[in-house]
């Protein structure tokens, strides 16, 4: 029984006077604990599943369960980090990540000491009391991370979490995540652009192609690759022949229509 599972999933868009089909009968499977990527270019669809998975939408069509159950019938915990960090810069970095246990009811004497945990695991301990704006745009992702963690959730969907940091950031935290999704065996969805991330990061990378977005082909991360940290993985001998297979794919239709204007 796999943790995930989209059956022919399909989705539109209804605008006023016109529609637009996002996703067309998609299919695909995710096992508990699997670090997946998905990636293609824009416009395929790829944030539309994470909407999706999390309940922020109702798929057109198709099915979805989650651990064997409906997904709208399902009550296990979503976690949800952007690109952006949202936290209230009028409120202090442990209230930030206090929010979501507050919201849905999960708060408890033992919450601020977990909170506390999970800060300290990020190297952030000691600024529970500080501000969004004292911290860097790293230190607010994290912050962010901690937010996510705090509520326990059963599956994790990162959408470009790490795409507006410079690099030496972005792979610290890679690194960082990396770890941490190891260590508590958290099932995740990341959504990104960047091959080399979803390479370093993932168990599986499923490709995307647009309009409308369709699963092209799934890649198998070596397993060789995946006992490595995420900054270690671009130096691996087995990196650059999967990034470049890959890429093939990736650029596949644009290579297409060139050849299409030379003849």
């Amino acid at each position: 029984m796999s943790f995930l599972t989209l059956e022919n999933v399909t989705h539109y868009y209804f605008s006023k006077n016109d529609y637009t089909k996002a996703l067309d009968d998609v299919s695909l499977s995710i096992e508990e604990g699997e670090f997946v990527s998905i990636i293609g270019p824009s416009g395929c669809g790829k944030s539309t599943i994470l909407s999706i998975v999390a309940k922020l939408m109702k798929h057109t069509d198709g099915n979805i369960l989650l651990k064997n159950k409906p997904l709208q019938d399902s009550n296990l915990k979503v976690g949800y980090m952007l690109q952006q960090d949202y936290l209230f810069p009028w409120k202090t970095i442990m209230e930030n990540i206090l929010i979501g246990p507050k919201i849905n009811g999960s708060f408890t004497d033992n919450t601020i000491d977990r909170a506390k945990e999970l800060l300290k695991e990020v190297g952030l301990e000691d600024t529970e009391e500080a501000y969004p704006d004292e911290l860097s745009g790293g230190m607010r992702q994290r912050v962010a991370l901690v937010r996510t963690l705090i509520i326990d959730p059963e599956i994790l969907l990162f959408d470009e979490p790490f795409s507006a940091l410079d690099y030496v950031i972005k792979l610290r935290l890679e690194n960082l995540v990396a770890k941490l999704m190891k260590t508590y065996h958290k099932t995740v969805i990341l959504v990104t652009h960047d091959l080399g991330e979803a390479i370093s990061m993932s168990d599986r990378i499923f490709l995307m192609e647009p309009g409308p977005g369709r699963i092209a082909k799934t890649f198998k991360v070596p397993t060789e690759i995946r006992e490595e940290t995420p900054f270690l993985v671009r130096r691996h001998p087995k990196y650059q022949p999967l990034f470049d297979e890959i890429w093939k794919y990736l650029n596949a239709d644009e290579s297409d229509n060139e050849k299409g204007m030379d003849n």
